[in-house]
C-alpha cells in the first residue's frame, strides 16, 4: 500500500510555491461539486484556494465519515484549500467576504444571480471596485433564459443536453437510465477551469478582469455534439443525429474466459485476426469482415454477437497479448473495488494513502498530468469547517496580500 506524504504547512508561508499557478489567489464562493471541483483543480495547479462557505454544504453530509461533515465527496473536492466559515447574511461578515474577494484574481460562485445582487457580489457589483477580478459564474440553464428559476442537478442536465437521448436509442430502451457518474457537474468543472485560465491570461496581459459564464446544459449539449451532431451538421440535414460508432448496440465489453474486457476491432482485419487467435479460422471467411470497412449501423450487433462466440476462449490476459500484437484496441474491466490493488493505479499514484489530521489514513485520488517544470501537487488535505477562518482573516489584517 502506497503512502502519500505530504504536511500541511505552516501559517503565513506561500502553500501555492512551485505549481504553474503560484502567486494566483482563487476564493471558492461554490457549493455541492462542480465549483468546487474546479477550484481544487485550480488548487492543484498550485494557486492558493480560499473556500468561504457553509458548514450545511451538501458534499458535507452523508452517512460515511469519520467526523461530521467529513465525507468522501468532501474530501475529494476540496483538497490544496482554506477554508472560512461567514455567514453571508450576516452584515459584517459579508464585509469580511467581500474584502477576500478583494485579494482574489479569480471568483468561482453557482448562486443564483439574484442572490449574488442581493449580497452585493455579482460582476456589476464588484467589478468597479475590483477591475481586475476574473468573476465565473456557473448554473444549471443560461441566466438570460427562461429557464434560468429551474433547479438544475445533474440527473436534469444529462436530460436537457441530450445525454438521456442517446442512452435511450443506443440501448433501445423506454426508460433509459442517467450515466452513472456526475458527468454534467465534471465537465462543468473542467469548462470552468479552462474558461478561468483564458481570462487569467487575458488579466495579466491587460491588467482587466471580465465576468465568466457557464451554463451547465450549453457546456454538456456541446461536449454531446461534438461527434453526436452527425448528419445534422449540414443544412438541410443528410441525417439524422448519433455517431454511428458510440450508438452501435455491440460497443460492449466482451466476456473472457476469466472476466470481462473491452475488445474492439474495428477492421475487417481486426476481426480475421481476432477469429485465428481463437482458433476459429473458419469465422474469418465471413464476408461481413471481408469488405473495406465494418458497417457497424448494418452488422454492428451481429458481428459483436459472433465475437462473444469466441471470447470466452482466452483469458483476460491472453487477449490482451493477441490485441496488442495486432494493434486491436483492448481494455481490461476494471472493477473500481479492486483500483487500488491494480497495477497500473499503483504504478501511476492514482490512489495512495495519505494521513489526514482528522480523519486518519485515507486514499488520495493522484492528479492525472504532469509537468517537468512546475509540477502539481496535493498540499493540503480537505479542511474541516472554518478550520483557516481565523488564519486567513488574520492575514487580510496584516495585509499581507494586496492585489
Amino acid at each position: 500500500m502506497e503512502s502519500a506524504e505530504f504536511a500541511e504547512p505552516a501559517a503565513g508561508t506561500d502553500p501555492s510555491a512551485g505549481g504553474p499557478l503560484a502567486g494566483v489567489r482563487v476564493i471558492d464562493m461554490a457549493t455541492v461539486v462542480m465549483g468546487p471541483y474546479a477550484a481544487q483543480i485550480l488548487g492543484d495547479l498550485g494557486a492558493d484556494v480560499i473556500k468561504i462557505e457553509s458548514p450545511n454544504d451538501t458534499v458535507r453530509v452523508g452517512a460515511l465519515h469519520r467526523t461530521p461533515g467529513m465525507t468522501p465527496l468532501n474530501l475529494n473536492v476540496n483538497r490544496n484549500k482554506r477554508s472560512v466559515t461567514l455567514n453571508l447574511k450576516d452584515e459584517g461578515e459579508r464585509a469580511r467576504a467581500l474584502e477576500l474577494i478583494g485579494t482574489a484574481d479569480i471568483l468561482i460562485t453557482n448562486m443564483r444571480i439574484e442572490a449574488l445582487r442581493r449580497l452585493g457580489m455579482d460582476y456589476d457589483s464588484l467589478a468597479a471596485d475590483h477591475p481586475r477580478l476574473v468573476h465565473v459564474h456557473a448554473q444549471g440553464f443560461r441566466p438570460d433564459s427562461d429557464r434560468a428559476k429551474l433547479a438544475a442537478y445533474d440527473e436534469t442536465v444529462q436530460a436537457a443536453s441530450g445525454l438521456l437521448d442517446l442512452a435511450q436509442r443506443a440501448g433501445d430502451v423506454g426508460a433509459p437510465v442517467v450515466l452513472p457518474s456526475i458527468i454534467a457537474d465534471k465537465v462543468a468543472a473542467l469548462t470552468i477551469v479552462y474558461a478561468a485560465l483564458a481570462a487569467l491570461v487575458h488579466q495579466r496581459a491587460t491588467g482587466r478582469g471580465q465576468h465568466v459564464e457557464v451554463p451547465m446544459v450549453d457546456t454538456l449539449l456541446a461536449f454531446n455534439l461534438v461527434e453526436h451532431l452527425q448528419g445534422l451538421t449540414f443544412e438541410p440535414p443528410m441525417g439524422p443525429t448519433g455517431f454511428p460508432l458510440s450508438m452501435n448496440k455491440g460497443h460492449r465489453a466482451r466476456p473472457t474466459k476469466d472476466g470481462l474486457a473491452m475488445i474492439i476491432p474495428y477492421s475487417p482485419q481486426n476481426f480475421r485476426d481476432l477469429f485465428a487467435a481463437a482458433g476459429r479460422p473458419d469465422l474469418a471467411g465471413d464476408p461481413r469482415v471481408n469488405g473495406e470497412f465494418i458497417d457497424a449501423q448494418r452488422d454492428g450487433e451481429a458481428l459483436a454477437e459472433l465475437l462473444e462466440t469466441v471470447t470466452p476462449h482466452l483469458t483476460t490476459e491472453e487477449w490482451t497479448e493477441v490485441c496488442t500484437k495486432h494493434s486491436i484496441p483492448v481494455g481490461p474491466v476494471l472493477r473500481l473495488d479492486d483500483a487500488p490493488e491494480d497495477p497500473y493505479v499503483r504504478e501511476g499514484h492514482l490512489l495512495d494513502v495519505a494521513e489526514h489530521p482528522s480523519e486518519g489514513a485515507y486514499r488520495v485520488v493522484g492528479i492525472p498530468l504532469t509537468f517537468s517544470a512546475t509540477p502539481a501537487s496535493v498540499r493540503r488535505h480537505a479542511p474541516l469547517p472554518g478550520q483557516h477562518t481565523q488564519e486567513v482573516l488574520a492575514e487580510i489584517d496584516r495585509g499581507e496580500v494586496r492585489r
